[in-house]
């Protein structure tokens, strides 16, 4: 077997389990079916995995599965043991353990008074909440990524697919900044018909080849929100840019593409101390 026959099936089998385990977070992800997936003994695939994505698969299957129940939390009014139960935990009192371990606080508190609640809109009588955004002049950005259509929640599955296929080639570096670009808005496109296209940096020496695209964000200045908390809280940053800030700021929107600059990985950090910095481009 050559080198680059090799490559290709360890590139693929990575892709393979990834897809598996985001496609299938509703069933039972037992780690002997990953491995058949990945046509490997489960001696050997679960320790490739680990080297690659720096986490166990357990710890995977853990996590986005706490990163939906979050997301269910905050966006639906889907009552807490059905999220428990969608998550996999065979009772409530399991869930709101792992959940609170994970997020700070059980679920039902979460959806009350999580981070995403700073963003919503005063009540009456109190002061309207003020957030650090500074503003910056950037120079463009080359980028290499692999393109996400669907729920924008659901873009780690494109993060997946790059990280692996950049390890796999040999390509991935220290230095690189993981960016996400979206192209939609939520509040108006339907969510399974969402673009957008999770990337890195440093990609202008990197052949396009599939599943990697190029693209650029555009120089120029932006107003910048860093954003502390889950990546399930973001929507209602944005909202709080565009409908609190925007408008008292005497700015105006340039037609550019706005992009989250992820400044931790989700694999080592805690729910609660990530940091993304939100990029609104202005005139």
């Amino acid at each position: 077997m050559n080198g680059q026959t090799a490559w290709s099936l360890y590139e693929n089998r990575l892709q393979r389990v990834s897809a598996y385990i985001y496609d299938h977070l509703d069933e039972e992800l037992d780690m002997a079916r990953l491995a058949e997936i990945a046509c490997m003994s489960s001696y050997h695939w679960h320790r490739i995995y680990r080297a690659v994505h720096g986490e166990t698969l357990a710890a995977t299957v853990k996590r986005l599965r706490l990163h939906r129940a979050a997301g269910d939390i905050v966006r639906t009014d889907l009552d807490i043991s059905e999220i428990a139960k969608r998550s996999g935990y065979p009772n409530l009192q399991s869930f709101n353990r792992i959940f609170k371990s994970v997020y700070g606080m059980p679920p039902a508190r979460y959806r009350k008074e999580g981070s995403h609640t700073v963003f919503q809109p005063p009540l009456p009588g109190k002061a309207t909440a003020m957030f650090d955004v500074t503003l910056k002049t950037i120079e463009p950005i080359d980028l290499i990524g692999v393109p996400h259509r669907g729920h924008y929640m659901q873009i780690g599955k494109a993060f997946e697919t790059l990280l692996g296929t950049l390890h796999a080639r040999g390509l991935a570096k220290p230095d690189m900044r993981m960016i996400g670009v979206y192209f939609d808005d939520p509040d108006i496109v339907p969510a399974e018909e969402l673009r957008s296209i999770a990337c890195v940096t440093g990609g202008a020496d990197i052949a396009a080849d599939p599943p990697f695209e190029r693209r650029r964000i555009d120089g120029g200045e932006y107003a910048v929100l860093r954003h502390k908390g889950p990546y399930a809280d973001m929507h209602k940053a944005y909202q709080w840019l565009y409908g609190e800030w925007l408008p008292v700021s005497g700015r105006q929107l340039r037609d550019a593409l706005m992009f989250e600059d992820y400044l931790n990985n989700p694999r080592d950090t805690a729910p609660t101390g990530l940091l993304t910095d939100i990029y609104m481009p202005l005139v």
